[in-house]
């Protein structure tokens, strides 16, 4: 076995196919660890839950179905889950996940219902209704028209970001060199505002990255860090018990909405340049 490694080294072709085998091997290892949430063809990773109707439309409530709500169309020549908008509803993954990096792409469409809002879901446990009669206890990463990457702290969580207070004292905005406050329905409420406004124009695709790991969570829309999260946190029998895991939601909520991408990958920590 040596005198072959040892005659196989010199070979200037055989080394150049092993650095390719070996190279692509890494590349593969990559690609696998990409996991998409949808996958390109049905829902079959997800759950459906129909809510509360949208103030002003419980006509269109009454005649939503599971399959009306969340479906998968083509678009633009490739196929897409469409979010009909018409119903506040939830399309939940089936697994839970922890310490992974989120991508999402979407864009809105043209029907609205109230007003374009969504959200993407994260953290989530227990039954469906426990937040307005419609979601699972979550943090959530806002994909509303003009609020994207603010933070809402669905039921009983909570969590500390770095803020400091907008111009008329209303808001709290994360600020990487603002003061550390804590959030939850009982401390300074459950919304938190983004850093900057990252968001397309409507009609074009939008990225979102969420980054989990531990009890952080880092929004990045558009390429750009718009809120960190630190200690997130869920409020069990009034005490703070670590929040690290959980199902994703994509909310249905007054507008129609197009996913084309939803990946997963596991991630060892958070990449230091995003918590600069």
């Amino acid at each position: 076995m040596g005198q072959f490694f040892l005659s196989f080294l010199p070979n200037p072709t055989a080394m150049k196919n092993l650095l390719f085998l070996v190279s692509f091997s890494f590349f593969l290892s990559g690609v696998q660890a990409q996991q998409p949430l949808f996958n390109g063809k049905d829902l079959k990773n997800f759950d459906i839950y129909l809510g509360s109707p949208i103030g002003g439309f419980e006509d269109l409530a009454k005649k939503a179905t599971p399959e009306s709500t969340y479906q998968v169309i083509t678009l633009d020549g490739q196929k897409v889950i469409r979010v009909s908008g018409e119903i506040n509803a939830s399309l939940a993954t089936k697994d839970e996940f922890e310490n992974y990096h989120l991508h999402l792409e979407y864009k809105w469409g043209e029907k609205v219902f109230g007003m374009q809002n969504s959200g993407l879901l994260y953290h989530s446990f227990g039954p469906f209704g426990v937040a307005f009669g419609t979601w699972m206890t979550c943090i959530e990463h806002q994909l509303w028209h003009n609020n994207l990457g603010d933070t809402y702290l669905m039921g009983a969580t909570a969590c500390e970001t770095k803020t400091k207070k907008s111009d008329d004292g209303k808001n709290f905005i994360f600020s990487p060199e603002g003061s550390t406050t804590a959030f939850s329905e009982s401390e300074n409420g459950r919304s938190i505002k983004k850093a900057r406004d990252t968001e397309k124009p409507l009609g074009e695709w939008n990225t979102v990255d969420l980054y989990c790991f531990g009890q952080t969570s880092v929004h990045v829309d558009n390429g750009q860090v718009v809120m960190v999260n630190t200690s997130c946190s869920k409020i069990e029998n009034g005490k703070k018990a670590p929040l690290t895991k959980g199902k994703i939601q994509i909310q249905s909520e007054g507008g129609e909405l197009f996913i084309r991408k939803i990946e997963l990958e596991k991630i060892k920590a958070i990449p230091a340049e995003l918590m600069k």
